[in-house]
């Protein structure tokens, strides 16, 4: 009987994992490492170069230090100004699909938390995220987001460490907080558009620095 039910859980198991990974014939070790790297960054607008120059944001920074010292690597920039965890979720799979990314960065839950959505539900959608990433065998990256302390110090906290549990959990590289040495640098002031949400042309580069020491080790 024992064996019977380990039988059938396997069998249930296949069929929801088929639809999804049906389209993905190269999961096989062998084929994945002869895959050149393709790094997907999925985010909000903090990736989406809003209210910069083209070019100037920490993703495009990344593509030409990757282009010098990791050139089979390609950089895919999906990141939509304004997107939340939901929306997110939602365009997932279709990148996925499409881009075969051998490493995900997400860059979401800011746009959540300005929006005042439960941290529940902020913290289940990176979870499937997460899990759609590993089912793809991909290297899932979080850039993690705090807010002001105007929300509330507990909220506050809760959001910041939601990050790092969502990574434990789902066994994911993290940067633990995206904007360090930007929101909470001396010069902070200067830092930010007229907004004070979004990060001038020249924090991008602090950026991709609190990036490139979590991302490198990855590329390896």
């Amino acid at each position: 009987m024992i064996a019977r039910r380990r039988w059938l859980a396997h069998c249930s198991a296949s069929l929801l994992a088929g639809p999804f990974l049906a389209a993905w014939p190269s999961l096989a070790p062998a084929a994945r490492a002869a895959r050149p790297q393709t790094i997907l960054v999925v985010g909000d607008s903090l990736s989406a170069e809003y209210g910069l120059q083209r070019g100037s944001g920490w993703v495009a920074l990344l593509a030409t230090r990757l282009a010098h010292d990791y050139p089979e690597a390609t950089v895919i920039n999906a990141s939509i100004s304004g997107d939340t965890t939901a929306g997110g979720l939602a365009r997932l799979p279709a990148l996925l699909r499409q881009h075969r990314p051998t490493l995900v960065m997400l860059e979401l839950g800011g746009n959540d938390a300005l929006r005042g959505l439960p941290l529940d539900t902020t913290r289940s959608n990176l979870i499937e995220m997460a899990k759609m990433v590993k089912a793809v065998g991909a290297r899932l990256l979080i850039l993690g987001m705090q807010i002001p302390p105007n929300y509330g110090r507990s909220y506050g906290e809760r959001f910041a460490a939601m990050f790092d549990e969502v990574s434990r959990s789902q066994g994911a590289a993290l940067v633990p907080f995206l904007l360090k040495g930007v929101a909470d640098g001396p010069q902070a002031d200067s830092m930010f558009q007229a907004d004070r949400i979004h990060p001038v042309a020249s924090a991008h580069p602090i950026i991709l620095a609190n990036v490139w020491p979590v991302l490198e080790p990855l590329l390896k």
